[in-house]
């Protein structure tokens, strides 16, 4: 019985590329309690296999959280699979934008603690007691409203390269800075605010609105089914488009284009770019932006040091890297102090409380 992905990327990519057929790209996640999480891992890698699902995918005893590539033609069968399951029954499919065939290409499926890392540890907190759901429409009358305060509860290097018109961006790197940060920054407004939050999907600002009502905010939002269903509902309906840049995404494709606005620069010489890349020294990796220029002046690396290193023979960088272990500026997103055009850390707070 085969329960864990056997092949690698490279066998999987000429495998997809053999097929030619079309993938799908989606994402979903649920929040509910399971009990027996490895038995539950199990079954979903079992169906999903004899699917051709490919996805990075987190089971916890709070939820599910998936990101996957489903073969066009299975996709029916998928989600039949999805309906035999009583808490997934129905379950909203965030379907992207853009479609790329390779956009994962292994299957994992994973036991987690949390499906999304908060860094809680508060057992009076209910996850399910969430925040209202809004639509497209309704979500562009709140953020409208001078008594809504809009909130990305996604990280720095996300809302650099697209957000909301009027959000506060939090200058975090993790899902869990923010939390506190926020709740700190905008208690005076617990009461007589309207806290209207977003984030790629949903999962976050599910779990965030969640907690600002667990913390007393009274009138708490979160856009249903993040920007990637925002975006569809807004074509669809011919909605006014809010959103401006792009939106990332965890994948190969890491973002689409929302709006045709590029609010962001590339880190290595600060002209307007909006595509992240990682160093292409394996050593490094670090994700940055940059720009075509410079991607092919350096090599697509991030400094002259690392354009170096991948000049080298694979074993004397395999070398190099042997008992060294990840880069620290691997974490960094972007912030390395080698890239001069990073972004600039800021008080996004300042804005919302001069204008008190």
């Amino acid at each position: 019985m085969q329960l864990y992905n056997n092949l690698s990327a490279k066998e999987r990519a000429e495998l997809i590329e053999k097929a030619g057929k079309d993938r799908l790209t989606i994402s979903f996640y649920k929040y509910a309690k399971i009990g027996n999480t490895e038995i539950f891992r199990n079954h979903m890698f079992l169906a999903w296999d004899q699917l051709d699902v490919l996805g990075r995918i987190y089971i916890a005893n709070e939820g599910i959280n998936a990101q996957l590539s489903v073969p066009a033609e299975n996709f029916e069968a998928f989600k039949n699979h999805l309906d035999t399951i009583s808490f997934l029954e129905n379950a909203r499919l965030n379907v992207a934008i853009e479609h790329d065939n390779f956009a994962f290409l292994k299957l994992k499926v994973k036991v987690r603690n949390k499906i999304v890392a908060d860094g809680l540890n508060d057992h009076t907190f209910d996850v399910t007691n969430k925040g209202v759901h809004v639509n497209a429409e309704k979500f562009n009358e709140l953020i409208e409203d001078p008594d809504t305060v809009l909130v990305d509860m996604r990280n720095h290097y996300e809302s650099e390269i697209g957000h909301f018109k009027n959000a506060i961006t939090p200058d975090v790197d993790t899902f869990r800075e923010s939390l506190d940060l926020i709740e700190e920054d905008l208690k005076e407004y617990k009461e007589d605010k309207k806290l209207v939050m977003y984030c790629t999907g949903g999962i976050r600002c599910e779990k965030a609105s969640a907690y600002y009502k667990h913390k007393g905010f009274k009138n708490v939002f979160q856009l249903e089914g993040g920007i990637i269903n925002y975006a569809r509902q807004v074509e669809a309906e011919g909605l006014e488009n809010k959103f401006i840049g792009k939106n990332f995404v965890f994948d190969q494709r890491r973002s689409e284009r929302i709006s045709d606005d590029v609010i962001a620069s590339c880190h290595q010489c600060g002209k307007p770019a909006d595509l992240h890349t990682n160093c292409a020294n394996e050593a490094c990796h670090l994700l940055f932006i940059q720009c075509d220029e410079c991607k092919e002046k350096m090599d697509n690396c991030c400094s002259t040091n690392c354009q170096e290193i991948i000049k080298l023979s694979y074993e004397e960088q395999k070398a190099l890297r042997r008992g060294q272990g990840n880069s620290n500026d691997i974490f960094k997103k972007g912030r390395a102090d080698h890239l001069p055009y990073k972004k600039d850390l800021r008080n996004i707070f300042e804005t919302l409380k001069s204008s008190k």
